[in-house]
């Protein structure tokens, strides 16, 4: 497939207040994409029209080819995986889990377990471990992990499903710089075998394994495109509405702020 999604003149509104603006934007195959913008900017809204959470007031788009109001939104959700500091809410739920357990629930898209597993389903859950390095966790409760490890987990649930989409929503707030880190060393890894979004508001979480940014300021894409491209000192400012600089290290984006006059 040429794109995984696809917004052609994209609006959706809520209570008359228009929230996406004639949103243009297209991720295609083999590219990693994140979005950059201030709290509040429309990146969350961006990420619930994709699964199909709100639905767009106008324009068309597609989503691993599937066209909105001609596809199952509730199938189209089984391909796309979502970790978000949001589902932190469930700890109380899965404190007494095992971290197996917390990542096999991933297929059936619930905290806990209520179906029966498979020997392939264990197998693939051992698998998820080996590749986020998480091995040296096999065994242990969900309740006596750091942040960072909780953190690193959830994705591993979200890879229960093998999705073609991946969405990271802020997946490293709230977390020190050591657990952010481990959480970031992850991207490489994991862009081999999904699509991934990767949403933030922190420039410097950006690593080398994302290809490409859209910048959203007020509900509307400030530009959206290769990431050197997209990184300008000028562009930054205008989203952040704030005279920025941006310098890169070992192909990582650091931001300064320039001092007012």
């Amino acid at each position: 497939m040429e794109n995984i999604v696809y917004f052609n003149q994209i609006t959706w509104r809520r209570n008359n207040q228009e929230i996406l603006k004639d949103i243009n934007w297209q991720i295609k195959e083999g590219e990693q994409w994140a979005i950059l913008g201030l709290n509040g900017s429309g990146k969350t809204s961006l990420l619930n029209i994709i699964t199909g959470y709100n639905y767009p007031t106008s324009g068309k788009m597609t989503v691993l080819d599937q066209l909105f109001g001609r596809t199952d939104l509730s199938e189209l959700r089984k391909s796309i995986g979502y970790v978000s500091s949001a589902l932190d809410r469930f700890q109380d739920t899965i404190q007494l889990e095992s971290v197996e357990n917390v990542i096999v629930s991933g297929k059936f898209a619930s905290f806990g377990i209520y179906e029966d597993v498979s020997e392939a389903d264990w197998r693939l859950v051992d698998q998820i471990l080996s590749d986020l390095r998480l091995e040296y966790l096999k065994g242990k409760k969900y309740s006596v992990l750091s942040q960072g490890e909780r953190r690193r987990v959830l994705i591993g649930r979200a890879l229960m499903s093998q999705p073609e989409i991946l969405i990271l929503d802020e997946p490293c707030s709230g977390l020190d710089i050591l657990s952010r880190e481990e959480v970031l060393e992850l991207m490489d890894d994991l862009k081999e075998n999904t699509h991934l979004l990767y949403v933030t508001h922190h420039i410097e979480e950006i690593t080398e394994a994302i290809t490409h940014v859209a910048l959203v300021r007020d509900g509307e894409l400030v530009a959206a495109g290769e990431k050197h491209d997209v990184l300008t000192d000028a562009l930054l400012s205008e989203t952040f509405k704030i005279p920025v600089q941006v310098h890169w290290d070992s192909d990582r984006p650091w931001l300064t702020i320039e001092k007012r006059k």
